[in-house]
């Protein structure tokens, strides 16, 4: 069994819980629970942004950010024959959904269904060449038509259905994108107890279609400094060139210079590879060439701010079987921690 110090459990109810953007509420009760239990006020704001503040012995204030929301689906339309069609939210290679098994969120509970995928041997060549959309996904719930479109509705949440498991030293599963980074958020809001500065815990929403929830954050806690926490890519895999691998699981959590739309302050990435140095934390350095974070969000808004990244480097994003390893998190844990426990105000940020 992999030797780590995090709460599993946790973490496995994170990635297993659904909450898909504009709809995280199921999510947004654990964030809660696991944060009242901790900190000094917990708000949620009319997004669904929850913070959970831990008051400090100053004014200046540090904001924390993870996001809540994952990938999925909203039911666009039922057929006659009772299969339904979808709606993406979020970034998704239809390539990966065949033969996958997903669960729509009802307003009378949940439903099973299955992205099938016919028989290889049974398709046309023009079939085989076909490019994969999500317009083109049925989902089948095992139901006629007029029972489909009895218990399925227009504007239903659809899900990945996927468990979270440990796989020797990795911990694998749906969700992990950004549930992994929402746990260690908690993990650290649970260590901290006085802070020099009041540290905002920032659980986001509606990250995945566009930073949408950190955006409107930023504006509203104004925070003095903003640290975000999301997964990043681990292409440290067959097929690809070691330059190309941004990260590796491993090697330690990683600290971001830039991905594709932030650069990050070069004092703050700079102040965060001193405190893991000093505090024996193995760290990376990322440069994700696309893609973006909450970062993005604090940086532009309310005025030029100072901000910087931690990400847990994870592979196969976007699919059901994203993975991390375990030390890892721990690492990423480690790090946001002693970064918020040595933060007094007085660093200087400005450029």
């Amino acid at each position: 069994m992999a030797d780590y110090e995090f709460d599993f459990g946790l973490l496995k109810e994170l990635t297993e819980t659904s909450g898909v953007p504009g709809y995280e509420d199921r999510v947004r009760d654990v964030v809660r629970r696991e944060l009242e239990a901790h900190v000094d006020e917990v708000r949620t704001d009319a997004m669904g942004n929850v913070v959970g503040t831990v008051e400090g012995d100053s004014e200046y204030s540090v904001a924390v950010a993870a996001h809540m929301d994952e990938i999925g689906f909203m039911v666009r339309h039922v057929t006659d024959e009772g299969f339904v069609q979808l709606d993406a939210l979020g970034g998704w290679d239809a390539r990966v959904l065949k033969a996958q098994r997903v669960r729509i969120h009802t307003e009378d509970g949940d439903v099973t269904g299955v992205i099938g995928s016919p028989p290889p041997h049974t398709l046309s060549e023009e079939q085989r060449e076909k490019t994969d959309e999500v317009k083109d996904v049925y989902v089948d719930v095992g139901l006629d038509g007029e029972a489909a479109k009895e218990t399925v509705d227009v504007g239903d949440l659809v899900t990945m259905e996927q468990t979270t498991v440990e796989m020797g030293e990795h911990v694998t599963g749906k969700a992990l994108d950004d549930r992994v980074c929402l746990f260690a958020m908690l993990a650290a809001a649970e260590r901290i107890e006085d802070p020099d500065v009041t540290v905002h815990f920032a659980a986001t929403v509606q990250e995945e279609v566009g930073l949408r929830g950190a955006t409107a954050l930023g504006f509203d806690i104004d925070p003095d400094l903003a640290v975000a926490l999301d997964v990043t890519v681990a292409n440290d895999v067959p097929g690809f060139e070691a330059g190309d691998h941004v990260t590796a699981l491993g090697d330690g959590t990683a600290i971001k210079l830039k991905d594709g739309s932030v650069i990050t302050n070069p004092k703050v990435h700079r102040r965060l590879r001193d405190v893991a140095e000093s505090e024996g934390i193995a760290y990376q350095h990322e440069i994700l060439p696309a893609g973006g974070t909450d970062t993005a969000g604090f940086q532009k808004t309310h005025g030029a701010k100072p901000v910087g990244a931690i990400s847990v480097p994870t592979r196969y994003l976007h699919t059901v079987t994203e993975s991390a390893h375990v030390a890892d998190v721990d690492a990423t844990i480690d790090l946001l921690t002693a970064f918020l426990d040595s933060e007094t105000g007085e660093h200087d940020y400005t450029l």
